[in-house]
C-alpha cells in the first residue's frame, strides 16, 4: 500500500495558517475541523511553498513553557520549520518508519513539488486495519466456502 492510497481515502485537502497568525488562531482551526497539524505557507495560495508544520504537539510545549499568551504569539515562533515529509508513491511502512523513528505524528505528503496531503499517525493504523479486516473477511469467506 501507498501513501496515495491513503490520501484517495480520507481527502487531500490541505488546510493552512500564515506565519503571522497567532496560536489562538491555529487552535481554533485545529478544534474546528478536528484535525492535529496545519501546513505553513506564506499566503493561502495553493502553489506557495510549505514554509513548516505547526501541531497539537507544538501547542502543548509552548502551554508547558508558559511564556506568553494564544493570542500574542505566532504561527513563525512556534511551526516547525523543514518537517519530515513522504512522497505520494512512498511505501506505507517507509512512512510508518519516519514516524516512529522520529516520533512525529503527522507528515505532509508530497508530489512532485506539491503539496497534496497530510497523513497522521491515525490514518495510517486506520488504513492497516481496513485492509487486515479485507484480508481477514476474504480468508473466512474461501475457509467456509
Amino acid at each position: 500500500m501507498q501513501v496515495r492510497d491513503i490520501l484517495q481515502t480520507k481527502g487531500s485537502a490541505v488546510l493552512t495558517c500564515q506565519p503571522g497568525d497567532t496560536l489562538a488562531r491555529v487552535v481554533e482551526l485545529l478544534v474546528r475541523y478536528n484535525i492535529g497539524s496545519l501546513v505553513v505557507r506564506e499566503s493561502k495560495a495553493d502553489r506557495q511553498p510549505m514554509l513548516g508544520i505547526i501541531t497539537e504537539r507544538d501547542l502543548l510545549r509552548f502551554a508547558a513553557e508558559k511564556r506568553g499568551t494564544l493570542e500574542n504569539t505566532f504561527v513563525a515562533d512556534r511551526m516547525t520549520r523543514d518537517p519530515y515529509i513522504c512522497h505520494a508513491s512512498d511505501e506505507l511502512h517507509h512512512a510508518m518508519g519516519l514516524m516512529t523513528e522520529h516520533r512525529i505524528r503527522h507528515l505532509p505528503v508530497i508530489d512532485g513539488d506539491q503539496i497534496v496531503g497530510i497523513i497522521s499517525i491515525g490514518d495510517i493504523v486506520k488504513a492497516q486495519h481496513d485492509e487486515l479486516s479485507r484480508e481477514n473477511h476474504y480468508l473466512k469467506s474461501y475457509l467456509l466456502g
